[in-house]
């Protein structure tokens, strides 16, 4: 982490643009936290959100679009879940267990990683008012703890507010792309980040996960930076209610 900071943010956001949140775009897991799990389980989904933060660094850096990226494992404490989630300090994650999590100090992890992280996004994206947060993630295309068909490329998030999703699934889709809808979960069992920070505000945003076979290259991963820009602010734009 950057001073001890549980997040890093690349770029300026500008008032009333697009901004990116990366929830689990780390698997940097602190010295003094011993996790008792194989170091090979670092590069795992289990511990990062794989390509995220590629794309996000990318969406910053070459498309002007501002990211507040993680910069803690989602195994230390997850922050994509709320301060009373059960999964918030996961002992287990797709049948691996995480020993160090046994027992653990939670409230102490919350003080340290989660409460500093959603204070910042929260001050940042009230400074920025943004037209639309994008909220990136990646999901594996296959799990160790159950079999299950994961086809979709791509898919949107959402829990109540649907506003962007729908322009981005029709927009993914005219790409030729396979789309899911509130796949491979629903957005309305876990939206913990844009619950809080977007719907709560009646901000209108779009969570984007991306199958991680799509984005494991720098090559893939730029690719998809520039399609994820290009459909946030063709979104953006329909939501202002011009045409796509």
């Amino acid at each position: 982490m950057i001073g001890e900071q549980p997040f890093r943010r690349v770029g300026e956001a500008r008032k009333h643009g697009i901004v990116c949140v990366a929830d689990h775009a780390s698997n940097f897991v602190p010295a003094d936290i011993a996790l008792g799990i194989p170091e090979a389980l670092l590069g795992n989904h289990i511990a990062v959100d794989i390509g995220t933060a590629g794309i996000a660094d990318r969406l910053a850096r070459r498309h002007g679009i501002p990211a507040h990226i993680a910069a803690v494992s989602r195994i230390v404490c997850d922050l994509h879940r709320t301060e009373d989630s059960p999964g918030l300090v996961p002992v287990t994650s797709d049948g691996h267990t995480i020993p160090g999590n046994i027992g653990a100090n939670i409230e102490g992890r919350i003080e340290r990683f989660h409460r500093p992280y959603h204070t910042a996004l929260g001050a940042w994206l009230d400074a920025a008012e943004p037209e639309l947060i994008l909220a990136l993630h990646s999901f594996t295309p296959s799990l160790a703890s159950r079999e299950e068909d994961r086809p979709w490329q791509v898919a949107l998030l959402y829990n109540q507010d649907d506003r962007a999703a729908r322009h981005a699934i029709r927009l993914f889709e005219a790409e030729g792309l396979t789309v899911g809808d509130n796949q491979p979960y629903s957005g309305r069992d876990l939206n913990a980040t844009m619950d809080r920070h977007a719907e709560a505000k009646g901000r209108p945003y779009m969570t984007i996960e991306i199958r991680q076979d799509e984005i494991t290259t720098e090559a893939q991963q730029a690719r998809w930076a520039a399609l994820v820009a290009d459909v946030a602010e063709r979104t953006a734009l329909a939501l202002r209610g011009g045409k796509v």
